[in-house]
């Protein structure tokens, strides 16, 4: 009887630069070639998260705002204080 060989398989999706490393991250000062969105691996993980200038999602037009628009150009928060004052006035 033939001896089944087996073959080991990856679990895991290799983390692999497009473009051939010729094309950098887009991030000022980063060298890393880009993986997705034109950015590494590091900083696409940091744009997923929010944490980058030009996020993933319409964040809130108050100053200094970083959360998602839930109506109006406005978070949660900043939407009930906005028209709650306007109707209880």
């Amino acid at each position: 009887m033939a001896e089944a060989t087996q073959t080991k398989k990856s679990t895991h999706w290799p983390r692999t630069a497009k473009g051939n490393g010729k094309k950098a991250c887009t991030v000022e000062g980063c060298k890393r070639p880009y993986r997705a969105k034109n950015y590494c691996f590091f900083h696409y993980k940091q744009w997923r998260q929010g944490d980058l200038p030009h996020s993933r999602y319409r964040t809130c037009s108050k100053a200094e705002c970083r959360l998602k628009v839930l109506k109006g150009g406005l978070c949660e928060k900043h939407y009930a204080e906005t028209y709650k004052k306007d109707a209880a006035a």
